[in-house]
């Protein structure tokens, strides 16, 4: 038993080198373990190994073949189609809780907002910041430190 499992095993991590998604792995190696099962009833086999793993092999890419000419043809790619934009209600929200964000940066003063936006949105570096500002590093890191923990009770208010 434990020569089948490890043969088994096999069979399944060559499917999934060949990039037979983990719920298809299963079904095809069971499929192509029942072809190997009943040919062994009517014809000699020298290695079982080989004839199963080909067998998967095949069937898989049978299954890319078809999966191929009718994407949406079976129940099984419904994700393939399924729509993941947000529902109008999840919109609406993040619209909302954008434009209570923009009035909690208004309400920043105008060297912190700037700071804030500079490192957060722009990605600039305290370094560069502190140049530009005529500040130290740590000055900046400050401003942004705080600017955030604004935000942040700002936005727990809403």
């Amino acid at each position: 038993m434990n020569q089948l499992s490890e043969m088994l095993r096999r069979v399944r991590l060559t499917l999934r080198r060949r990039g037979v998604a983990d719920q298809d792995t299963e079904d095809l190696v069971q499929e192509a373990f029942l072809k190997v099962e009943r040919y062994e009833q009517r014809q000699a086999v020298r290695s079982q190994e080989a004839l199963l793993m080909s067998t998967a092999v095949n069937l898989s890419i049978d299954e890319a073949r078809r999966n191929a000419r009718a994407p949406f043809g079976s129940a099984a790619n419904l994700s393939a189609i399924a729509d993941h934009a947000p529902d109008p209600e999840q919109v609406l929200r993040a619209r909302q809780r954008l434009v209570q964000a923009s009035a909690g940066l208004e309400k920043l003063p105008d060297r912190t907002r700037r700071i804030l936006l500079r490192r957060r949105l722009d990605g600039v570096s305290y370094a560069v910041i502190a140049q530009e500002e005529g500040m130290s590093v740590p000055a900046v890191e400050k401003q942004v430190a705080r600017a955030t923990l604004e935000m942040m009770k700002w936005m727990e208010q809403w």
